[in-house]
């Protein structure tokens, strides 16, 4: 393979987790879930993304053996998880939750980070320019989909809505 097929291959994993994401986003907002596009495309990049770090690619050499590199993504995921716990605020007002794009954002950051220092930047670059295009374009999306659907409420955040 060619550091180009690699590239397009790379790309092509990270745009399907991100496309599948946003569907299932788009699903639950639509259902008037609090977590929307942006959140569930957020979480399925990152993840694929930290798949990528441990996942034999063609040309990869690292000193550290899948096992390791695993047992420390995972801890890194999991104590960043219980910071964007943190953002996550829920109002005393009705059922409105508030900080998940945030949270999703800190939890793909940290991979982003564990990626550049696997020296995977190639991928790195690649999901920040989806992020990138989400966050810049996501809300519009999600504005777009409540006005035609008559949804009222912020871009992360629905009223009660009892269709689950």
């Amino acid at each position: 393979m060619t550091m180009s097929t690699d590239f397009a291959e790379i790309a092509l994993r990270l745009v399907v987790a991100l496309l599948i994401g946003a569907a299932i986003g788009t699903q639950r907002h639509l259902h008037g879930q609090a977590a929307g596009l942006r959140t569930h495309a957020l979480v399925a990049l990152a993840a694929a993304l930290a798949v990528l770090i441990v996942a034999p690619l063609p040309g990869g050499n690292s000193p550290v053996t899948p096992d390791a590199q695993s047992r420390v993504l995972q801890g890194i995921l999991t104590g960043v998880g219980f910071i964007g716990a943190g953002l996550i605020l829920h109002s005393a007002r009705g059922n409105a939750i508030h900080g998940l794009t945030s949270a999703a954002v800190i939890w793909i950051v940290a991979v982003f980070g564990a990626l550049c220092g696997h020296g995977r930047i190639d991928i790195a670059l690649i999901g920040f320019a989806l992020v990138v295009l989400v966050l810049s374009v996501g809300a519009r999306v999600e504005d777009a989909i409540r006005i035609r659907f008559g949804r009222k409420g912020n871009s992360e955040s629905a009223p009660d809505d009892p269709v689950n």
